[in-house]
Formats: C-alpha cells, structure tokens, sequence
C-alpha cells in the first residue's frame, strides 16, 4: 500500500501565490480540513489524473514566498521601519499598513489591517510590532483564522510556526533589541509547520473556532 501524500494548508496557498487555480491528484492524497476550507475559499479545482505521480510541486520552502506585512502602533514604529529595510535587503516585498510616524495612535487599527491581509491570502505572514507584544496579538486572534504568536525569542519563534502553524508574528518594540528582533524574524520565515500531531490539535482549535 503506498504512503498517502499529506496536503496542508500550507500547500494550497503556496499554490495560490503562484497563480495557480488548480489541482491534479492522483487518489493517495489525504487533504486536512484547514486544506479543504483553502480550496473552498478560493474556488481551486481539483482534476483526478490516473496512473501519474502526483504534480502537486511541494519542494519549495514557502519562507521563499516572500510577501509579509508590517503593522506597528507609535510604539513599535522604529522596529518596523528597521525590519522592514532588514527585510527589503532580503528580497521580501513588504506591505507596510502603518503607523507611518510616532504620533500616539490605536494598536488595534493596524493588528486588524495586517490579520485582514493575511486571512484573505494576499501575503503568506504578517509581522506585528508594539510595547509589549501582547495587545496587538489579543487583536489579531479575534479574526477567524488568524493565529497570531507572541515571541520573546528564537525557540518560542520556531515552536509558534512549526508546532502551532502561526500565521503572524507579534514583538514588543520595548522589550527586545535590534538584533534579538532579526534573529527571531530570520527563525520565524525559515521554519515550517510540523503537521502531523500538532495538526490535529490545531483542528481542535479550528473547531473551537467555527462553534462560537
């Protein structure tokens, strides 16, 4: 009996940034919930091809993908402006939806603006800054589908994605230095979710979700 190909998440969007509106299986495919939903959402068309092996490309890391969005309230608008140069000078094309200055303004307008970006699929990760973290991720984990980690270091950066397929990352701009901020964003966009056990809590949690 051969091995079933696991599709995530993950992979369904890949294909979306690509372009792509369609899917060939090969019937030893096995689709997650959080997969079916993707595929649902954007209207992917699923083609049963026979005696093939499967041209789903899985190979590409999606870190690659290189679209994020930035948000930051007045407080972490100098970590913004700093990562995002950090990560312009590494390719990635950034979405800056504000704060645009140091003026005091609402962490919440730009916590939904950068969940919004990523719920809808326009960019593969938001990066979020504030005081301390932890308001601006309250906010973005109010919006269906969001899973927005606070990190204070490499190790809870790595776990947050390949553990608990975090979609956004929150940093306190007050709590953290230029270069403990780099190295988290650079673990963060090089790790990838794990799936497997840990995909099955997180559809608890998508059911969790869906009830209320």
């Amino acid at each position: 009996m051969s091995k079933r190909k696991l599709i995530t998440e993950k992979e369904i969007l890949d294909l979306i940034y690509k372009g792509k509106r369609k899917i060939e299986i090969f019937g030893n495919e096995l689709f997650t919930p959080a997969a079916k939903d993707k595929i649902a959402e954007f209207g992917i068309k699923i083609l049963e091809v026979k005696n093939h092996s499967s041209s789903i490309d899985l190979s590409e890391p999606f870190y690659k993908l290189k679209k994020v969005a930035l948000g930051s309230d007045h407080t972490g608008f100098s970590s913004k402006k700093m990562i995002s140069n950090y990560l312009s000078d590494q390719g990635y094309e950034i979405i800056d939806v504000g704060t645009n200055d140091e003026n005091s303004c609402d962490y919440p307008d730009f916590a939904i603006k950068v969940g919004g970006l990523v719920k809808r699929g326009e960019v593969y990760f938001g990066i979020i800054f504030d005081a301390t973290g932890i308001p601006s991720a309250i906010t973005a984990n109010k919006i269906k589908g969001i899973r927005a980690a606070t990190c204070y270091n490499e190790f809870s950066a790595k776990s947050a994605r390949e553990h608990n397929n975090a979609n956004i990352l929150v940093l306190g701009a007050k709590t953290l230095g230029e270069e403990t901020i780099k190295s988290i964003v650079n673990v963060w966009l090089n790790s990838e979710f794990l799936g497997d056990r840990h995909q099955r809590r997180l559809d608890k949690i998508t059911n969790l979700e869906n009830d209320n």
